[in-house]
């Protein structure tokens, strides 16, 4: 499968950060993108060169919508954790692929999945969707990033890194940790649609090799040209701060994972797989200096406290 064929997409996800970024990066490749959104037409985010479907992924008819016409799938599930909200998701998504004789589809579990079943939601939710999409028969690759670097340029990081040397993050520091951009998270998604021999495969993605939360502040350090220390945030604050942006359902499922790597149960859930899906994906995500040095983080200098948050995913 060539990667100059231009290909037509059907993006689930693309008004979020992480499908958002991977929307981006397919029209800049001079494929079409077309999203589904319950948003009204003067509050979508801009996509340039997609297009929008009206509708609800509860509604079997407009994800049949959406998948008409195109030929390749990428789906990145909302912050919904409910179970069978998740499973009528995914049902809806694979049979409006299986109908539109889908190429490939993508998921984008959000997160690595451990091996088996626990009570963390933000897992069992993913492991759900999974397995509905590869029992349906569509052509499936899944790719499992670890943590976003992009949740580190945000108003709850910004000010304290640029005028305290402080980056505050829950997860522990001595978890390694293979940090993504959205954007490599994008040009994985755009591999894995696109190469050869991959069809079947789930990938955990990530960073070249893993960091502590201490070689995250020195790479950090090095980026901005100034000291920086980690400082392990406790999973209920970050929880709680959540809450105000999210609700505290949401909040809940999104924290869960950090609550879930707190108790140290499975400390490499989140590192390197030794260069594995870089060499079957043939990309291989930016380093985290380089990262660090083309963020204006300007911006959260002086009063930008004062900004309002947007929570990234």
């Amino acid at each position: 499968m060539s990667s100059q064929i231009p290909m037509r997409v059907a993006v689930v996800g693309a008004t979020g950060f992480q499908g958002g970024a991977i929307a981006r990066l397919l029209v800049e490749r001079h494929h079409r993108v077309r999203t589904l959104t319950r948003r009204p037409e003067g509050d979508r985010p801009p996509l340039p060169g997609a297009s929008f479907v009206a509708g609800d992924l509860a509604r079997p008819a407009n994800v049949r919508r959406l998948f008409e016409g195109t030929t390749h799938a990428v789906v990145t599930m909302p912050l919904v954790y409910d179970p069978e909200r998740i499973r009528r998701y995914a049902r809806n998504v694979a049979l409006s692929a299986l109908a539109a004789g889908t190429v490939r589809l993508v998921f984008n579990a959000n997160t690595r999945v451990p091996q088996g079943p626990n009570a963390v939601a933000a897992f069992e939710t993913r492991r759900i969707a999974e397995e509905e999409l590869r029992g349906s028969g569509v052509p499936l690759v899944v790719v499992r990033p670890p943590v976003y670097l992009d949740n580190l340029f945000s108003p709850w990081n910004g000010p304290a890194l640029v005028n305290e040397g402080i980056l505050a993050y829950p997860l522990p520091a001595s978890t390694p940790t293979a940090w993504l951009s959205h954007r490599d998270l994008a040009e994985a998604v755009h591999a894995a649609l696109t190469g050869e021999g991959l069809e079947g495969r789930v990938l955990d993605i990530g960073g070249a090799r893993s960091l502590t939360g201490d070689e995250l502040a020195a790479a950090f350090s090095r980026g901005l040209g100034r000291t920086v220390r980690y400082l392990q945030l406790p999973p209920e604050v970050f929880e709680r701060g959540l809450a105000q942006l999210l609700g505290p359902e949401t909040a809940a499922g999104v924290a869960g994972i950090y609550h879930h790597m707190a108790r140290g149960a499975d400390p490499l859930l989140l590192a390197a797989d030794d260069g594995a899906s870089a060499q079957a994906l043939g990309v291989r995500a930016a380093p985290v200096e380089e990262w660090v040095t083309r963020q204006p983080w300007q911006m959260w200098s002086g009063d930008a406290e004062e900004q309002s948050p947007s929570p990234q995913g």
